[in-house]
């Protein structure tokens, strides 16, 4: 063989060798995009930018970006938006009464296939988080969702203020008789003028309707049919009360503000003093914990007939068109964000509970509950959770009964009118979806 020769084969061996290594080197990363909403208080949007560098760093062969879309309701029109675009996100943490709607308009994928490829059955997977959100994760048996941080409703109370009025911190109210009775006497007056109110429960949109849902319950009704996606109970006899107990607060006995009250307000009147009691997410548990200037309780929500109040927070779901690699990455994220480690991490870091039980089991977790007893008081109320309300147009049908609500606590209409007007314009949303699903009789 001549030196030439030689050459020639090993400059074209040394060719072949790093043409069948460069993929090795040349791979890049899946790329994904997770959209996440930042609904209530606190410092979530740095919290999700930590929790997805750390996942990245310990997955090189995927690339997530989180995507911060608003509140709850905004994720829900971006994500619609982008999938009309033919670009939907691998992933998003979406509210978890939408997951029906979703559904039924055949938005976001079943996640069966994959809970299979592991090895698992849907029973097993979802055995891993709290019951009580099985309700808004599995529809029609399959798994849709997969909760990430979920909540329900508190009540927040200023020990200080009810010392001063001669109340027991540690003996929040427990019914709706002791909570008007502990807010007439939490009210500060100046002559005509308010400087600190009894209670204060937030009114704006989304949130009104989760809190009448938390009251109406815990009045012993049931807001919507969870079995089937075109019926509420706008007009019913304890929603009407649950209804006339918020307006009672604020026109009879004068202890709450009238109009609407947006939740970012809400906590502020309570950090700043000028409210002795709220009712706020345990998502809030975190910012009310790093800001107050004072002791503070929490408790449950104060009932009439029962204790039970509705799920809220979120779930990750995979949109439909989300497929390959992207979807298995979308996968892989879910998981990992869904551990038991991450999920006590991010309820330490924002306050929502952890909805993967084994979370609670960890060393770290024990020790801060023991130091913050009031996240453990959320996790408590769990054994009287019921799921969050959830419809065909979940948000439309929600706003019909939170426009009645606002126009209630505004003083221009009365309870029964509002409900009224509430189940009428529902029913008409709702309308197409009953057709549609209506049992149809063969014909002779």
């Amino acid at each position: 063989m001549t030196s030439t020769t030689r050459r020639s084969v090993l400059v074209g061996a040394a060719f072949a060798a790093s043409f069948a290594i460069a993929p090795a080197f040349a791979q890049a990363p899946t790329e994904i995009e997770l959209f996440f909403p930042v609904p209530v208080d606190g410092q979530l949007a740095r919290d999700m930018t930590a929790l997805i560098k750390e996942f990245n760093e310990k997955n090189p062969a995927i690339k997530a970006t989180p995507v911060y879309t608003g509140s709850y309701d905004e994720t829900l029109i971006k994500t619609r938006a982008a999938m009309k675009a033919g670009k939907p996100p691998a992933a998003v943490i979406m509210s978890a009464n939408f997951l029906l709607d979703l559904k039924i308009e055949g938005e976001i994928q079943k996640l069966d296939d994959l809970i299979k490829t592991d090895g698992k059955t849907n029973e097993a997977y979802m055995g891993q988080f709290f019951r009580a959100l099985h309700g808004n994760a599995v529809l029609d048996r399959s798994v849709y969702g997969v909760p990430f941080h979920n909540s329900t409703p508190l009540l927040y109370v200023n020990a200080d203020h009810f010392k001063e009025a001669g109340l027991d911190p540690e003996k929040p109210p427990s019914n709706w008789e002791e909570l008007a009775t502990a807010a007439k006497k939490l009210t500060k007056r100046e002559g005509d003028r308010v400087t600190r109110w009894g209670i204060i429960a937030p009114s704006n949109y989304d949130y009104g309707g989760w809190i009448l849902q938390a009251l109406t319950q815990s009045n012993g009704g049931q807001w919507f049919n969870v079995d089937y996606g075109g019926e509420v109970y706008y007009d019913s006899p304890s929603m009407l009360g649950a209804l006339t107990f918020w307006s009672d607060l604020v026109a009879k006995h004068k202890v709450h503000p009238a109009g609407v009250q947006a939740g970012g307000a809400v906590s502020t009147a309570f950090l700043s003093g000028q409210a002795s009691m709220v009712l706020l997410s345990t998502g809030s548990l975190t910012h009310i914990r790093t800001n107050a200037k004072f002791p503070y309780k929490v408790a449950f929500v104060p009932k009439n007939v029962k204790n039970e109040v509705p799920i809220g927070g979120a779930s990750l779901v995979i949109p439909a068109g989300v497929e390959g690699e992207r979807r298995k990455a979308a996968w892989t994220l879910i998981n990992w964000m869904t551990s038991p480690e991450k999920s006590g991490w991010w309820s330490r870091a924002t306050g929502y509970f952890a909805p993967n039980m084994a979370a609670y089991e960890l060393p770290e977790m024990k020790e801060f509950i023991a130091k913050n007893p009031d996240a453990g008081i959320a996790v408590s109320q769990l054994t009287y959770a019921k799921p969050w309300f959830a419809t065909y147009k979940t948000v439309p049908v929600r706003k019909a009964i939170e426009d009645e609500l606002q126009a209630v606590l505004s003083g221009k209409k009365q309870p029964k009118e509002a409900l009224v007007s509430a189940q009428k314009t529902a029913d008409e949303i709702m309308k197409p979806y009953v057709e549609q699903t209506a049992l149809k009789l063969p014909t002779n």
